[in-house]
């Protein structure tokens, strides 16, 4: 599996010729080092509408065709024609052709009228992956860890609007993944974490393995 990050909260999964991308954010992110033109996928996972998880999803599904994996209220409040949306609620899952997607609970606003925001427990190919989307800490995250063996979880760490560094570690505890990615910190100054310092806290806390990514950095997570 060969993962892409992309800089705040969007990532890319590639494995087998087929790409997921979890909440692109592009044209507006100070730190992009590509556009949304540039970004090629099967498959667009949102977890909320906040315009710095979602801005680019609809451009970047038009342009590739791509499945937009999502709530019932985010599908229904950003409708346009030529998108094709896949519609999830929480605690649900739904078999695709590269594994399954659960939608999971975060605490979080949902930037759309009577939604909520989610994370996403994706099988991808054989392996388990953990996105948390933004969300502070919530003790069911032990739950999640319980019920999945994770090879990865990615995490936010910039505080202000999501966990900080010391919840995400907490956090990592509770999910117990085999590698832990840092994301949603440094683009703005007041989500300006350090993930050296989460990196060594997870060494010190937890028997994970943090992996910090540059942006537009790729890295190759074998299974165990």
């Amino acid at each position: 599996m060969l993962i892409t990050y992309h800089g705040h909260a969007c990532f890319s999964l590639e494995q087998n010729n087929l790409t997921l991308l979890f909440d692109p954010f592009l044209s507006d992110n100070p730190l992009a080092k590509i556009s949304a033109q540039d970004i090629k996928t099967d498959y667009i996972l949102v977890s909320h509408g906040h315009s710095d998880h979602c801005a680019d999803a609809w451009e970047i599904a038009k342009k590739n065709q791509a499945t937009i994996i999502t709530s019932v209220e985010i599908a229904q409040h950003f409708a346009q024609p030529n998108l094709n949306f896949h519609r999830m609620n929480l605690g649900g899952s739904y078999k695709f052709p590269f594994g399954k997607v659960k939608m999971t609970p975060a605490l979080h606003g949902a930037g759309v009228p009577g939604g909520r925001a989610c994370g996403f427990v994706v099988e991808f190919f054989g392996q388990t992956v953990y996105f948390a989307g933004d969300t502070g800490l919530f003790g069911d995250m032990q739950l999640i860890g319980q019920l999945n063996k994770l090879n990865l979880a990615f995490l936010p760490i910039g505080d202000n609007f999501t966990m900080g560094i010391d919840d995400a570690v907490i956090a990592t505890k509770f999910l117990q993944p085999q590698q832990v990615i840092p994301m949603h910190y440094a683009t703005w100054p007041v989500i300006n974490a350090n993930p050296q310092e989460f990196a060594e806290k997870i060494t010190k806390a937890t028997s994970s393995h943090c992996l910090i990514m540059q942006i537009e950095e790729k890295k190759e997570l074998k299974r165990a």
